[in-house]
Parts: C-alpha cells; structure tokens; sequence
C-alpha cells in the first residue's frame, strides 16, 4: 500500500510514518517543517516541503497524491490552546485553511480515505464524563474550534465529493519525540524539563484540572486501524475519541516527577475543568484498545532525563 502523512516531520505524524515503512508500505512525508524537523523524517520515506496553506504548494500536493496513494493521514496543523489564543489567524490559515487544501487534493487525486487528526478540545468545559462523541461541541479557543471545523469539513467532503473520511479526536497525547521545548510543549515534557533542572514545577489555574493522557502508541495504532478497516458504506466523517479512559489530575502529574514537589502557579488561562474519554465506539468499530500508562512512561521518562539520553524516536 501506499501512504501519504502529512504533516510526517511532527510529534504524531512521524511515528504514523515509522510505523507504516516497519509493516512494509510505501509512505511520502508532505511537511513545512514549521514545527517538526528533518531529523524525525524517515530516510525511507519520499519527503517534500509544501506548506499546506499555500495554494501553489497545494496544487503540487495533488500532483504527488495522484501517484496511487490509497490514504491521507492528515496530521499536520498549528497545535495547543494556549498559542491560538494569542495568534488566531495564523492558526486558522493552516488549521482550517490547510485542512480544507488537503482535503481538496484528495478528493482531485482520487484518494480512497483521509485521516484526520482532530481533537478533544472540540468538547470544551463539557459535564459529561466520561465524554461520548454525541456530547455537545463548545471550543473554549480558537483552536479547538477550528479542530473541529476541520471535522466538519471532512463529513461534507465525504456527503458532497463522495472522498471517505474519518476523524480522530486526541486525548492530551504524550510520548517518545513530543517536543521538548517552544509553544508546543505538552505538560508531560514542561515538567519533565523542569524535573531535569531541579527547577519549580509551573502550574496555570490550581493544577487540579484533570486530563486523559493517551500514548502515542495507541494513537498510531487508531490510525492505522482507521485506514484499514474496510467499511460497507465508508466511514464518511464518523468521529472517535482516542483517549486513554482514565484521567488524572496535573498535581498528580507533577507527584509522578516528584512527591516533594515546589510548585508555582503562573496564573490563569482558559481551559477546560476535566477531560475523560468514552471511547466505546473506537473499541467496538476500530478494534482499538489503550495500553498506555501515564506513571510508567514518566518513571522511564525520569531516568533518561537525568541520564541527558531524551527521546528521539
């Protein structure tokens, strides 16, 4: 088979693609490199530098899609709450106007399936929990809403051009090659740096604000599950939480570093109180099931950190 990853230099994009070259496929990596690098690439791998914004880059896009790629997995976006807040536009050209770009190639490409990377933010400071995919949709950002423009725009294309998609909503995804520094840092590598530097632990809010933290492992098996699984009717947007099922607090993130932590509050942001994943329907449709376990990975996460062995791949 033959895959196209776009956004294939990131965190997630990057271990889709190592994963797909292990089984035995063909796989070409569409990235701008804006936030991910050429070191995470797989040498091989086809790489081209096209920024998915960019209408020229977008016509070239469709031009190596026609090569008989079978499947899209859309990766590639502006990631975290936070920086969104602070740069909406930007965000919003690649989030929802590269979205609709790839899209757009695809389906001219005559694509089978697209993939696409959405997230859990859509839900916003929802009560429901554990959280099902039918609960009601209220970003708190701009990126959250435009995530979840992007899903929407993957079930029109599906309704309207007849191109398969599906979309995959990510629980607060942690794990080997999460970026270690800028805007794009989770909390896990925040204070794993900290840790590190025997530095204060930093905390927005009370810290008591809990989230459901999925491996990457597991998320790479939701994706390659989503574009195999063979479907009567086509997937035409169905949407997945891809969540761990479980859910901890920061301060309980910060006690896995250190149970004699000293922990200073940088102020207040936006966010939601608590994220929980149903993820029923992953399990039943896409045979998918977590094995991540947050506490293992720091303990391991700890050792290399003070060994300065980091991971990388």
């Amino acid at each position: 088979m033959k895959y196209a990853v776009v956004g294939g230099a990131g965190f997630i994009g990057h271990h889709i693609v190592n994963k797909l070259i292990e089984k035995g496929h063909e796989v070409v990596v569409i990235d701008d490199l804006s936030t991910g690098t050429m070191d995470n690439v797989n040498p091989k791998a086809k790489f081209y530098n096209l920024d998915i914004s960019d209408d020229e880059d977008a016509l070239v896009m469709t031009r190596i899609l026609k090569n008989n790629i079978d499947t899209v997995f859309l990766t590639a976006a502006m990631a975290r709450v936070q920086p969104s807040i602070v740069d909406p536009q930007s965000f919003n050209r690649v989030n929802v106007g590269g979205t609709l770009n790839v899209l757009l190639a695809s389906h001219k490409a005559g694509v089978k399936r697209v993939v696409y990377s959405a997230s859990s933010s859509c839900y916003g400071n929802t009560t429901i929990f554990p959280t099902p995919e039918t609960a009601p949709t209220n970003p708190l950002s701009p990126y959250g809403l435009q995530k979840f423009v992007g899903e929407q725009y993957c079930r029109m294309f599906s309704q309207v051009y007849g191109l398969d998609t599906v979309c995959l909503r990510y629980f607060n995804v942690y794990g080997p090659g999460m970026p270690l520094e800028g805007a794009y840092r989770t909390v896990v590598s925040i204070f794993g740096e900290q840790y590190k530097n025997n530095k204060p632990y930093t905390i927005t809010n009370d810290g008591n604000q809990k989230r459901d933290f999925t491996h990457v492992d597991d998320v790479v098996d939701a994706n390659i599950r989503a574009s195999s699984i063979t479907v009567n009717e086509g997937w035409n947007g169905q949407s997945f939480n891809i969540g761990n099922g479980d859910n901890c607090s920061v301060n309980d993130v910060i006690a896995m570093f250190d149970d004699d932590a000293t922990v200073e509050s940088i102020g207040s942001v936006i966010e939601p109180d608590e994220t929980l994943a149903d993820n029923t329907l992953a399990r039943k449709w896409l045979r998918w099931k977590p094995t991540g376990d947050l506490n293992k990975f720091i303990q391991e996460y700890k050792k290399e950190l003070t060994s300065d062995v980091l991971h990388t791949t």
